[in-house]
């Protein structure tokens, strides 16, 4: 059972998602689920970065390609096909921009990389993520999400089968 901090912060996140109107339950967890492979995507390159510099090589077959522009493989407009750069869909340089700002990107650019990422091969994620709808209203409300899943460490995820930490606690 989950009990005092940890359900504290959990409570605050549903409460956001309460707030700006979605009360759908599992409504509410496929959102989080999206912000929480957000985050883990990046955790994940960002360890492997750290790893790479440790043992002197390079970091093989990247999510986010450094110096590089993502394309909207579905882009309308021509600001969509002018690309962002891979950098600007990293949790950890897109949680520090301003609400807005953060909001217009996660909507348009790293919700659909996230959609578009394994394209190409039919996979049980291929086919979920094909229709897939972000579905969080407003900046402000994703601020508080992305600043309720980002305090404290929460959500790091060790991949060693070791150790988690999921919202600032450790479970063995």
């Amino acid at each position: 059972m989950i009990t005092g901090e940890i359900k504290n912060k959990i409570d605050q996140i549903w409460d956001t998602f309460f707030v700006a109107g979605i009360t759908n339950p599992i409504t509410v967890l496929e959102q989080m689920t999206y912000i929480f492979f957000m985050k883990m995507l990046d955790d994940k390159q960002l360890q492997e970065e750290e790893n790479a510099r440790d043992w002197d090589c390079e970091v093989e077959n990247p999510t986010f390609l450094n110096g590089q522009l993502w394309v909207n493989p579905e882009a309308v407009s021509d600001e969509e096909r002018a690309g962002v750069p891979y950098e600007n869909l990293r949790w950890h340089v897109f949680k520090n921009f301003g609400a807005d700002n953060m909001f217009k990107v996660v909507r348009q650019s790293v919700f659909e990389f996230i959609k578009h990422i394994g394209t190409g091969e039919e996979s049980a994620y291929s086919r979920y993520m094909k229709s897939a709808i972000f579905l969080i209203p407003n900046a402000r409300t994703l601020a508080k999400v992305v600043d309720g899943v980002g305090c404290n460490g929460t959500h790091q995820h060790h991949t060693n089968g070791a150790d988690t930490t999921v919202l600032g606690e450790r479970v063995a």
